[in-house]
């Protein structure tokens, strides 16, 4: 039987359609199912998948994450229109569930469709105000230098809670491609496909090819990861080390050699380099290296410890280099991020079934019963992860980012209770293909009509009329604790225009607030730094102000200070969710 399943596994691969209908044959023998009754199960599977959704969509109310909640994003969707965007889907992936995908070509093929879905998502703005501390520091390694970030990265170039790598890499970029945005979207698009192509190796590293190509489209199925990745934030590239980190390591320790050591050493490193959170969830090395006792004690444990020294050495120099930076940084976590955790979470309700399928969680939640009723010891290698974050009850989406590959694998896995190739595929492309439409009909006019896509056309206006050096005023916030400065970097991202920046005596919540906010980087750390500042004699051209409200008071020294320019265009749009708002206007001289 084992013989057998594996043969009509690998023959669901092949384009061969002889060799597909085989496999459909052979597994409706197993089920003593007729063509006919293979049919009814498609259908059953396409209504449990409607079912499903249209059972979140009325249940919106309960998703309380604090960004894409399905209560917001779907507020204008009416009912059948979400059902029509349901029966389209499910229609394209039926249609996709009949392809049969050659062997060689279905890894590249995940890769580039990844890449494109991906691409479609460019044109949302940056939803998150923390992609401002990350191009802040890449705007300085742009301005002065890589020598100058590495020597002055926690000290004149700001940090934060934030590691290096992922700043460093953008503003090389924006050395190499100039400060466009667009270029780092297709750096993180890439490693989002990445991902997908080492999700499915470790799949098939594991168990099997057809495990690891049902987990790569599952990691599709994640409306919240897929919205991440245009973002110039940190987690898709800390999730891509960690994925890398993990792949490079199970070779490592099951193949030996000096060259998968120093590949499976860089990756931890790389990893360790790029996000805080992944030096927890790197504890999965050790869970790595009994899973695989098989292969003998001795063995494992030299392989394992070439890796750890390799590590060390590298993160040696790392530490010894900026130790202080570290210490300071660990206690800012340790005194200020971990007791908060439990202020900014997110019910599990939320994470699992609205912004991630609920056929990937569902599925599983399966597969730990199915790996207990092998007694698969490799299993613990990719549930790992989930079950740290569940001891430490992380329960914010933005941390379970860096595992969402790790999800994906076990839903791939708990998929294998199905012994029929068909379903398991139409359910994986069911999956991937509801969740896709869900983000670009759902959630992307969402972030669009979000007020900080006015920041987003204000740039690319100051582009099209090629404005030149722009003065930026910033007005108050009047309803949210957010310091509106951070505002200007943002701007910055967004245009090639030289930006001066005037600064202004705006207020300034109390000491003891600002300690306990989840936006506190925002007011302890100066978002204009490397900007020039104006002065009384100096007058531009174009004027740029940002405030939270169309009818906010105006201080009068900005009155005197546009007076003879008029208003050239203003971008107003708000979803009247969120408190911090930004409102641009921008003059130019008469």
């Amino acid at each position: 039987m084992r013989s057998l399943i594996q043969e009509n596994t690998l023959a669901w691969w092949r384009p061969s359609l002889g060799a597909f209908t085989n496999v459909l044959r052979n597994s409706a023998g197993w089920l003593g199912l007729k063509h006919q009754e293979n049919i009814l199960w498609m259908v059953l599977i396409s209504l449990i998948t409607m079912a499903s959704l249209l059972a979140l969509y009325n249940l919106r109310a309960l998703d309380d994450n604090g960004l894409s909640s399905w209560w917001w994003v779907f507020d204008g969707v009416m009912p059948f229109t979400f059902l029509l965007m349901l029966v389209v889907a499910i229609t394209l992936a039926y249609g996709i569930s009949r392809l049969p995908f050659h062997g060689r070509a279905a890894v590249p093929l995940l890769f580039v469709a990844s890449f494109l879905i991906v691409a479609s998502l460019w044109q949302q703005p940056e939803v998150i105000v923390d992609a401002a501390r990350y191009f802040i520091q890449a705007k300085y390694l742009e301005l002065n230098g890589i020598g100058y970030f590495l020597a002055e990265w926690g000290n004149a170039v700001p940090a934060w809670t934030d590691l290096p790598l992922a700043p460093l890499i953008y503003g090389a970029i924006f050395q190499v491609f100039g400060e466009n945005r667009v270029a780092i979207q297709i750096f993180t698009s890439l490693l989002f496909s990445g991902t997908v192509v080492l999700t499915c190796l470790i799949g098939n590293t594991l168990w099997s090819r057809e495990l690891g190509l049902t987990a790569g489209l599952m990691l599709l199925g994640m409306p919240y990861l897929l919205a991440q990745v245009p973002l110039m934030m940190v987690d898709v590239a800390a999730m891509f080390f960690l994925t890398l980190a993990v792949f490079a390591t199970i070779m490592a320790i099951t193949h030996g050699g000096m060259l998968y050591f120093i590949l499976a050493a860089v990756a931890i490193t790389l990893a360790m380099l790029t996000k805080y959170s992944n030096w927890l969830m790197l504890s999965v090395v050790p869970v790595i290296m009994l899973s695989h006792t098989h292969l003998g004690w001795k063995l494992v444990f030299s392989r394992t410890a070439a890796v750890a020294v390799g590590v060390l050495v590298l993160m040696g120099v790392f530490l010894f280099a900026k130790f202080d930076v570290v210490a300071a940084q660990f206690n800012l976590l340790i005194s200020f991020q971990a007791p908060a955790l439990g202020r900014w979470g997110e019910s599990l309700l939320s994470i699992f079934f609205f912004q991630i399928h609920p056929f990937v969680s569902i599925a599983a939640i399966i597969s730990t019963y199915l790996a207990v009723k092998r007694k698969d010891a490799r299993y613990a290698i990719i549930s790992w992860m989930l079950l740290i974050v569940m001891l430490f009850e992380l329960r914010r989406i933005r941390y379970f980012l860096v595992l969402l590959p790790m999800l994906a694998l076990m839903a791939a896995y708990g998929l294998e209770t199905i012994k029929h190739a068909g379903y398991r595929k139409f359910i994986a492309a069911s999956t991937a293909v509801t969740a896709i439409l869900i983000t670009i009909v759902g959630y992307l006019p969402f972030f669009q009509g979000m007020s900080v896509n006015n920041i987003k056309q204000a740039g690319e206006y100051l582009d099209s009329i090629r404005a030149g050096t722009t003065e930026i005023h910033v007005l108050p916030q009047t309803r949210s604790l957010v310091n509106p400065v951070v505002a200007v970097p943002l701007l910055d991202l967004f245009t090639d225009q030289q930006l001066v920046y005037h600064p202004d005596v705006s207020t300034v919540p109390a000491v003891k607030m600002i300690s306990k906010l989840p936006w506190r980087w925002t007011w302890e750390l100066d978002s204009t730094a490397y900007l020039e500042r104006t002065n009384s004699a100096y007058a531009a051209q174009t004027v740029v102000v940002i405030q939270s409200e169309t009818d906010q008071t105006v201080p009068d020294y900005l009155i005197k200070r546009i007076d003879g320019y008029h208003l050239q265009k203003e971008f107003v749009d708000s979803s009247q969710v969120f408190r911090f708002r930004t409102i641009v206007r921008i003059y130019q001289r008469a």
